[in-house]
């Protein structure tokens, strides 16, 4: 089999997961916090960056497929990976749903109707699932070259957005707020959880070892490139957007980049903007997809999941494991239909970001072991390393707190 992810696609899954339905629709999500959704953004940004380098040294170490689940096989055994696997899984599936919702909202600017009931949105939404299976099912090689081009336009408007934003808003004029009246620790945890959608994907360019060249070098920087882009293209989105909405405006938004963008530019930019969205959503929504089929191929390697998701293509592509995982995604989908799309995008969003923290609290461990094994084989012990993955282990412990806030 040829292998096909190089360093520029793998860096497009990275950060390509990231900035897709969480930067799009976040801000309608954080509008309550106010200036204090930034103290989130620069405790999650830091976060995500000390689980990028965890998998950097990771990946280093010994590629393997599946990534998470491989490393905590590697330094727990099979019940501690089984678990992370089925974790891990749910958090795709529940993503894929989640993100479908998103692409959902942005397109009611095309599509009025979409916004007179929500199960209106819910059909849509299954029919854009059903578009980005058919390009996974096609292989990874055209998957992955549709994440480089989507990664790439999706990060123009944000940006855009972002700099007229700072540039002619009110930077300085965002209140802060702490809607519960909770302590600062908690309300830390609550949009740790949260935000911490915009950074799930960290872990994107480990799965798919099988398909990287040179996978050892390759992932290691993919991985810290595409965090590092995409908290730039964060922290400038959310300044710009917060400076030009008000908070009100935001919090009762289904798409507020299109909103920001009518304010600033008209019906033109919102336009603009609205295509840039789509292609960000749709790239994120085809990774999403991607990831969840390699990750139920490699489960089912080892018999967590049934053998029967193990069948590949003449191409390698799992196309058993990638059908089942959408279709789990659209019984989701049609669960949540009593919810307005916003409620209906967070709830579903909370569940793959709690999954998803299981599995990082996981491998963060997991690198502490597997540097101490290694330590007592002789191997010369990085503190600094060490230290990386002790934050990333808190890190994921705090955010996991967060989910406790949020429904106590």
């Amino acid at each position: 089999m040829t292998k096909s992810i190089g360093i520029w696609r793998s860096w497009a899954l990275v950060a390509g997961m990231m900035i897709g339905s969480g930067i799009f629709t976040l801000p309608a999500l954080l509008a309550p916090y106010g200036s204090y959704s930034f103290i989130g953004w620069g405790v999650t940004g830091f976060g995500a960056l000390c689980l990028a380098l965890s998998y950097s040294y990771l990946s280093s170490r010994k590629p393997g497929l599946g990534g998470p689940y491989f490393y905590v096989s590697e330094a727990f055994g099979a019940i501690p990976a089984a678990i992370v696997c089925w974790g891990y899984w749910i958090s795709l599936v529940s993503s894929i749903a989640a993100i479908s919702l998103s692409f959902a909202g942005y397109s009611q600017r095309f599509l009025p109707v979409l916004s007179d009931e929500p199960l209106y949105s819910t059909y849509f939404a299954f029919v854009i699932i059903l578009f980005f299976t058919v390009i996974n099912v096609r292989g990874v090689r055209e998957a992955s070259a549709v994440q480089l081009f989507t990664t790439i336009v999706k990060i123009i408007p944000l940006v855009l957005v972002g700099f007229i934003g700072i540039m002619f808003g009110e930077v300085t004029h965002i209140p802060a707020i702490n809607p519960d009246d909770s302590s600062l620790f908690h309300m830390v945890g609550a949009l740790c959880l949260l935000i911490m959608w915009g950074f799930i994907g960290v872990e994107s360019a480990t799965l798919p070892s099988e398909d990287t060249i040179n996978p050892e070098k390759t992932i290691a920087r993919a991985s810290i490139l595409g965090t590092l882009t995409a908290l730039t293209v964060y922290v400038i989105a959310m300044f710009g957007i917060m400076s030009i909405m008000s908070l009100a405006e935001l919090q009762n938004s289904t798409s507020p980049f299109t909103d920001a963008a009518q304010l600033i530019m008209g019906d033109t930019g919102a336009i603009i903007i609205t295509i840039g969205a789509l292609f960000a959503i749709g790239g994120t929504l085809n990774v999403c997809i991607m990831i969840a089929g390699t990750m139920m191929l490699a489960g089912a390697r080892d018999k967590i999941f049934p053998t029967y998701f193990s069948q590949q293509s003449a191409d390698g592509t799992p196309t058993r494991a990638i059908f089942f995982s959408c279709v789990l995604a659209i019984i989701l989908l049609f669960f949540n239909t009593s919810e307005s799309l916003i409620n209906s995008f967070e709830n579903l969003l909370i569940l793959a970001t709690f999954a998803a923290l299981v599995v990082y609290l996981g491998t963060g461990l997991a690198s502490i072991k597997l540097q101490l094994q290694d330590h007592k084989r002789g191997e010369q012990l990085s503190y600094a390393r060490l230290c990386i993955a002790l934050l990333a282990t808190l890190f994921s412990l705090l955010a996991i707190i967060g989910a406790w806030v949020l429904y106590q």
